[in-house]
């Protein structure tokens, strides 16, 4: 069978029962550690403050960090305020992307887009990018986690930052599971990883920091894991924490990403492990 054996780790909450059978009929030996619950809108109070801040101009610049942040913030936003106030007031400042997934983003509203980093996309072609174009006053969107150092960095020019962190996603109640993934994950005790929702990575990685493990789990993701990722969105997520993404299924469902997962998984292992 496909997986024949191989342990595999999936990080799904809503359907966990279901993908941990899936592993299963192909072969794997499962292990899901729920990792998300829904987080209510009012843990998003925030943003709109940020909304109603960028309607007032009380900002210069803003740095958009991620497509799927990007998406988010937009999606939030007009659960409050009107969409073509939104854009106006988007319009009107510098508008910096990282990389083309947030530049993609912005297209996908009609913005224009001023200024964008070249690869590698770190924090320090940002600055670089931006020097002497900062303005006082910047917003930056943030999906995940706070890039400090880009922060710290701007404000030691004289920037005032507002960071605008977008949370649809909390911590499971229980996160026990997740904590255990960590550590399991550390010691290289799993040959394959299923990420079906961006949030999964930031979280997972917090679960192992706090253990202090964080080093080691993201050595097992990126040299000894094989990493497979539903979609972009969650593509682009692990590659932000410098993750690759060794197998996308032909098509964003669970069933694929398992089936083909299987079948791709013992090759890019083997591929891995011998670079190593």
């Amino acid at each position: 069978m496909p997986f024949d054996g191989l342990r595999v780790l999936s990080l799904e909450s809503r359907r966990a029962a279901e993908i941990a059978t899936l592993i299963r009929n192909h072969g794997g030996d499962p292990f899901v550690a729920p990792s998300m619950r829904e987080a209510p809108l009012e843990e998003n109070d925030h943003v709109f403050t940020f909304g109603h801040s960028l309607l007032a101009g009380e900002f210069d610049m803003m740095i958009f960090l991620t497509g799927v942040g990007t998406r988010a913030l937009h999606k939030l936003l007009i659960t409050r305020i009107p969409e073509p106030e939104i854009l106006e007031a988007l319009g009107r400042l510098t508008k910096v992307v990282r990389g083309p997934k947030p530049a993609a983003a912005l297209r996908e509203l009609k913005l224009t887009i001023d200024i964008s980093v070249p690869e590698p996309n770190t924090w320090r072609e940002l600055l670089t990018t931006i020097a002497g174009r900062e303005g006082k006053r910047i917003a930056i969107q943030e999906y995940g986690r706070t890039n400090e150092e880009l922060v710290d960095a701007l404000q030691q020019r004289g920037s005032a930052v507002t960071t605008v962190r977008i949370y649809q996603w909390q911590l499971p109640e229980d996160t026990t599971p997740l904590r255990d993934a960590a550590l399991r994950l550390s010691r290289g005790e799993f040959d394959v990883a299923l990420f079906t929702t961006a949030m999964q990575v930031p979280h997972l990685l917090k679960m192992a920091a706090e253990q202090g493990v964080e080093a080691e789990t993201l050595e097992a993701l990126r040299h000894g894991t094989a990493i497979a990722s539903i979609g972009p969105t969650c593509s682009e997520m692990l590659d932000d924490y410098g993750i690759p993404t060794d197998i996308t299924p032909s098509h964003p469902k669970m069933g694929f990403l398992v089936k083909e997962a299987g079948e791709q998984a013992h090759a890019v292992l083997e591929r891995k492990r011998a670079a190593t």
